[in-house]
């Protein structure tokens, strides 16, 4: 019986999304995320003492900005030699042959796969045939695993592949391939990369995607780690999911629909941060806090929305010191007053209403407006800009998603008025 590790995605030193700019994050801890995970890579593989650790695709997070992202690969890697363990990588997207300019001599337990066409690794020592092909440009459009060769019936055949399959959503269509095309290679299993959620695609042989090492931004949510498969007598005995992240991205999304007053969301909030908090296993965890639902405490939350901004923001450091930072908070109440009845009336409130509620942008008026937008989008730092979840004022949908904000606030503002006139 035996053992190996499958990872895949891990980005060293890749940059973590959306919270150094908020006041009291980590900035230090962050950065460093994706190496302490990989650190735990190296760890867990000792610990169990596996036969070899497969690589598979994106190790790096394209080209490094000095020799240190390469230095301390070289040094993990020696580790992992000490030990007697052999390492295996493909090439994928984000390292491809084409983007990374620096390089460093790698030891001799380390194999790295052509990027010119499919090859075989046979280890007597355990019957095990491993298979691989990297990328050669970071867009890699055709199926790589058409050339790949049929399994040995004599061997466990084992095939590393940085590919979408067939097409995940959020990832590039890169060395796309069909899961028939995989079964009909003979192989007992499939390290693939590229998809940064887990996924078991197939059993029977085992397809599987890890999944990435360490969640970068809130899009990557939940565990994150490696696969450890256990091999007997030439049949894979067991798979199992190992956790490697040091931090966590949670979207804690709440209906605050029964909530009579702005307390009672506020208890609300306090449960649904602890309870993300709680989830995270004792790491640090990042959350997008999302309130929705047609709120009777709608008026009160949004007309003094910035306040209840901060008390939730205060809610979280209380909860957990350094250990929880609310990424984004996301106030999508709706009113319970009815507008309907409002509109019925023949004064200067229903027209006004009715004014608001039939805002509508069309082509022209969204061009307009985002010519005007322009120069505040200018003055937007960078990071808002860019990354993974990017704000961009001038964006049709983000206009339309801010009309309907300001048309829900003004209908709200004139019928609670009304109400207390």
């Amino acid at each position: 019986m035996w053992k190996f590790i499958h990872a895949a995605d891990i980005h060293l030193d890749s940059a973590l999304h959306g919270l150094e700019r908020y006041e009291g994050a980590p900035v230090g801890e962050i950065r460093s995320a994706t190496r302490r995970a990989f650190d735990n890579l190296i760890e867990l593989a000792i610990d169990e003492g596996v036969e070899f650790v497969l690589l598979v695709g994106d190790l790096y997070d394209g080209d490094w900005k000095d020799y240190n992202t390469g230095l301390y690969f070289v040094e993990r890697m020696g580790r992992l030699r000490e030990a007697g363990i052999r390492v295996f990588i493909v090439a994928g997207n984000h390292d491809a042959a084409s983007q990374i300019t620096k390089h460093l001599r790698l030891p001799d337990n380390v194999t790295l796969f052509s990027t010119k066409h499919p090859e075989q690794v046979v280890l007597d020592d355990l019957n095990v045939a491993v298979y691989g092909q990297g990328f050669a440009t970071r867009a890699v459009t055709d199926d790589l695993s058409q050339a790949y060769p049929q399994g040995d019936s004599q061997l466990f055949n084992i095939g590393l592949l940085h590919t979408c399959l067939e097409g995940k959503p959020g990832h590039e269509p890169y060395a796309p391939c069909s899961i028939d095309g995989l079964l009909s290679k003979g192989y007992q299993y499939w390290a693939l990369g590229h998809v940064h959620k887990r996924e078991e695609v197939s059993q029977d042989p085992w397809i599987v995607f890890p999944g990435n090492i360490q969640g970068r931004h809130i899009r990557e949510t939940g565990p994150k780690g490696c696969t450890l498969v256990t091999v007997d007598n030439g049949d894979v005995i067991k798979v199992e999911h190992r956790d490697l992240d040091v931090m966590r991205w949670s979207l804690c999304e709440l209906d605050v629909s029964a909530s009579e007053t702005v307390n009672d969301i506020y208890e609300r909030v306090r449960v649904g941060l602890q309870s993300a908090l709680d989830s995270a296993e004792g790491r640090p965890v990042a959350v997008r806090l999302v309130m929705q639902g047609f709120c009777p405490a709608h008026s009160a939350l949004h007309a003094d929305r910035e306040h209840w901004v901060q008390e939730y923001r205060a809610l979280a450091t209380g909860l957990g010191g350094a250990g929880i930072w609310l990424e984004k908070i996301s106030i999508k109440t709706k009113s319970l007053i009815s507008v309907g009845e409002a509109l019925e009336r023949d004064d200067a409130l229903s027209g006004l209403l009715l004014a608001v509620r039939d805002m509508e942008l069309d082509a022209s008026a969204l061009d307009e407006l985002a010519n005007e937008v322009s120069t505040l989008r200018q003055k937007l730092p960078a990071e808002l800009l860019g990354g993974a979840d990017p704000y961009d004022p001038a964006n049709p949908e983000v206009l339309k998603e801010t009309l309907e904000d300001i048309k829900e606030l003004l209908v709200n503002r004139l019928l609670s008025t009304e109400k207390g006139a």
